[in-house]
């Protein structure tokens, strides 16, 4: 079965959202782990990937490598292979007189997409197995490109000269993974030349929200039908990293302050606000406290407002107290919360899969069964 045969099936459809997060996605793959272990479980198909479930994957960034690996087919143990093998490669350190421009090489990044996706798989390629859909940054026209491989979507039209169809698919992965500073960004021929960088530095480092307007709404054409019972959408996280600081002074918020702050603290709230879009639209079965002032929102929206899907948001907070609130105190903090931490990456592993057992739940899926 292909991504084309999922366009108009019938019955209840599943929806994946994959956020960014450099080499903490390790986490994300520990919660997927679990997710497909209680699925072959419930279908009584022990070989059973994520692509046979779920019929729309989204990410950002390394949920885009993610969400792209799942979309191939791949079972989550070949993709956590995929993670531990090249991680450490993926963040090898660019040459001395380079990183003025990037912290890492894109060289051997590259490599390695067009190795696991296939130098010449398309965006339409036969091989996806799902939807896909995936978030990048056109730094030419200073906008969010969210592109899918949604055959009704404008710009996937056949007959388009820049169909995106067309496009290779381990340059667009490479583009959502363009991390400013980190690597140096994707040049994408579309039509014309784009610049790209990566996609968690717009609003949909989270892409959870927009990937649900992408299978529903009208402007999208996919149409897909709303409703509790009628769609899932389930949202994995890499892990949430705040940089409170209880002793700043007004004194110390200078240029430099600002410019090493303000992005990832937009970044943070858009994150946020794709998260509790989903509580508030969806029937939310899963999801820890956002804030003090509305708690974790499940069982809350707009009066008079029937909700659009069943979701469940898996994520944890990677300071001390949010560690230790899992079980976790003996894992360091700062260990876990940078993106290019690939020396504990076995920290993640632990974290995600501390975070999957105590917080996936098979009747979480239980509406939404997989064939069996």
């Amino acid at each position: 079965m292909s991504y084309r045969d999922k366009l108009d099936k019938t019955g209840p459809r599943k929806l994946l959202a994959c956020d960014g997060g450099g080499i903490r996605g390790i986490i994300s793959i520990e919660v997927l782990a679990r997710i497909e272990s209680e699925l072959r479980k419930s279908s009584g198909n022990p070989k059973l990937v994520l692509a046979d479930y779920f019929d729309y994957v989204g990410g950002t960034s390394t949920g885009a490598i993610i969400a792209t690996l799942i979309a191939l087919g791949y079972s989550i143990d070949e993709t956590r292979d995929f993670y531990l093998r090249s991680g450490a490669e993926m963040f090898h350190k660019a040459r001395l007189w380079e990183r003025f421009r990037t912290k890492f090489e894109d060289d051997k990044l590259s490599q390695m997409l067009r190795d696991v996706i296939g130098a010449d798989t398309t965006l339409g390629s036969e091989k996806l197995r799902t939807l896909l859909m995936m978030v990048m940054r056109n730094a030419t026209t200073d906008s969010p490109w969210p592109l899918s491989n949604n055959l009704k979507a404008k710009y996937n039209d056949a007959a388009r000269a820049d169909c995106n169809l067309q496009l290779p698919l381990w340059q667009l992965v490479r583009a959502s993974t363009a991390a400013p500073t980190y690597f140096p960004p994707e040049v994408v021929r579309v039509g014309r030349d784009f610049i790209f960088v990566d996609g968690a530095v717009t609003m949909y480092n989270n892409p959870a929200f927009q990937l649900f307007l992408m299978a529903t709404s009208e402007p999208y054409r996919l149409l897909w039908p709303t409703g509790e019972d009628k769609m899932l959408l389930i949202s994995v996280g890499t892990g949430a990293s705040a940089n409170a600081n209880n002793n700043l002074s007004p004194e110390e918020m200078n240029l430099l302050y600002n410019a090493g702050t303000i992005p990832s603290a937009l970044m943070a709230a858009a994150l946020h606000e794709q998260d509790f879009l989903c509580r508030i639209f969806g029937k939310c079965l899963a999801g820890d406290l956002l804030d003090r002032e509305i708690d974790n929102v499940i069982g809350q929206g707009i009066p008079n407002v029937p909700k659009l899907f069943t979701y469940a948001r898996y994520n944890i907070e990677l300071s001390r107290e949010g560690l230790d609130a899992l079980g976790l105190e003996h894992i360091n903090a700062r260990h876990v919360q940078q993106i290019d931490s690939v020396d504990h990456v076995s920290e993640m592993q632990e974290v995600g899969r501390t975070l999957a057992l105590q917080k996936v739940k098979a009747e979480h899926f239980s509406a939404f069964p997989p064939a069996s």
